[in-house]
């Protein structure tokens, strides 16, 4: 997986061009140079919302052409029917926003909050809804077809999240650029990278996986390790 600075939006993204892709956690004021930054190709991987008001946030966050390719929303555990209901209409208040500018969501679901949001996604048809995964998630089992980006601390355990395979970005809060390559190398070499899960996944959106008879998988490719020969994968 590749390790993403995340830094403020109120922060200067001079010293971090360099790093680029960035993550940018929103605060509710964009500093200067970011307008310059964009322009010069500093690619934005995704804005994290503090999700008090999320549509006027995300609708604030549009409005600044950052060229992000997804709004992080954090999401409490819906707790009554109008909570829920509250949360789709917020959904697709955003969809309905993001639509035609190649923006995803992803949702940064509360610890405890993952079966009552995918079975709420699941009655919506919500499914151009994406998860972000962080350390309070302790299985990740039923968002791993919908993992478009994570956040963690430098000392977080990532293995069970390598065990299913995920190797997209991962953002790491940074104030220093410095300290974050520190940081970054550190968690690289402790997480190197995986092509395939070490074990299949059971579930997808809290459904069943059916396995097809018909595809085999060798024991190499799922410990996503490359063996000394190949095996037999039809």
């Amino acid at each position: 997986m590749r390790f993403v600075a995340l830094i403020s939006s109120s922060s200067d993204p001079a010293p971090w061009l360099s790093l680029a892709p960035l993550m940018v956690q929103w605060d509710g004021g964009l500093h200067g140079g970011w307008p310059q930054a964009v322009r010069r190709g500093l690619a934005v991987h995704a804005v994290h919302l503090p999700g008090e008001r999320p549509v006027e946030e995300a609708l604030e966050v549009l409005r600044h052409g950052l060229g992000a390719d997804f709004l992080v929303i954090p999401v409490c555990r819906p707790n009554s029917r109008e909570a829920g209901f509250r949360l789709l209409g917020h959904l697709e208040s955003l969809l309905e926003a993001t639509s035609g500018r190649g923006v995803k969501l992803a949702l940064r679901l509360e610890a405890g909050a993952e079966s009552a949001v995918l079975d709420l996604l699941r009655g919506a048809h919500g499914d151009a809804v994406g998860f972000c995964w962080h350390p309070g998630i302790r299985d990740a089992e039923p968002l791993a077809d919908r993992l478009w980006c994570g956040i963690c601390a430098p000392g977080t355990d990532l293995r069970p999240l390598q065990a299913l395979g995920y190797r997209w970005d991962m953002a790491l809060a940074a104030e220093d650029p410095a300290l974050f390559r520190t940081q970054a190398t550190i968690l690289e070499a402790a997480h190197p990278a995986v092509l395939f899960p070490a074990v299949m996944p059971t579930t997808a959106l809290g459904r069943p996986v059916v396995p097809d008879a018909n595809v085999v998988f060798g024991s190499h490719l799922l410990s996503g390790t490359n063996g000394d020969r190949a095996e037999d994968h039809r």
